[in-house]
């Protein structure tokens, strides 16, 4: 089967009518990431007994479930042995995947950044008269956000590429739309190739602006 121009050209509006949801599953799974990453990494850091076992199992589950496999526990598996989840939406279900999934991993690093702060610093801090949650907010967070903003950054990619999977649980969002559009016309090729185009646009405006982020936070310390 020859490729076909006019099909893949007339693919592109119907893929991208799908782009405010993969948006929206991005933005809100970027912004609960942070949250828990940080919660978790804070915790650990100062290690909170209880909290630290809890969030180092959380940590090693979800670092060892592949994506894929999270979604279809917090979908399908979850809701049999709690009733009231039956209720979730896929837009929930992917968000909270992606959510667990990428905290798991950018936890570490926001750790790793939180250690990198020199000790003579949160000494000062503390002689100040400052509390360990005025320590942490006022001196040792800035700084540490500068430190992991790379690997925020790329977190970031990653969850924007882990939106994919919402089609597995039924959201038409930018892959569920091609896959769709595939299946009617039979054109596969077609469909992928223009949504691997559309995937790699974003990536590439999402990491100049990451870019310019990244040099001005740098600019700060």
């Amino acid at each position: 089967m020859l490729f076909d121009f006019k099909s893949f050209s007339e693919l592109f509006p119907l893929v991208l009518s799908s782009l405010g949801l993969t948006a929206e599953i991005a933005a809100l799974s970027l912004a609960g990431t942070l949250l828990l990453s940080t919660a978790i990494a804070i915790v650990r850091y100062y290690k909170v007994p209880l909290l630290t076992q809890f969030f180092d199992a959380f940590v090693t589950v979800f670092r060892a479930t592949p994506l894929v496999v999270a979604l279809f526990m917090i979908f399908f598996a979850l809701p049999c042995l709690i009733p009231a989840l039956k209720a979730m939406t896929p837009l929930q279900a992917t968000v909270i995947s992606l959510i667990c999934n990428t905290s798991a991993f950018m936890a570490e690093s926001f750790r790793a950044a939180l250690e990198s702060v020199d000790t003579g610093q949160i000494e000062a801090c503390y002689s100040m008269g400052m509390t360990r949650a005025q320590a942490m907010r006022r001196a040792i967070l800035p700084q540490a956000f500068v430190v992991a903003a790379p690997s925020i950054g790329n977190h970031f990619i990653g969850i924007i590429k882990g939106t994919a999977l919402g089609f597995t649980v039924g959201l038409a969002d930018v892959m569920g739309t091609a896959k769709t559009e595939a299946a009617l016309s039979l054109r596969f090729f077609e469909a992928y190739l223009c949504v691997t185009i559309v995937y790699v646009a974003i990536v590439l405006i999402v990491e100049f602006f990451l870019r310019r982020i990244e040099r001005r936070l740098q600019n700060l310390y």
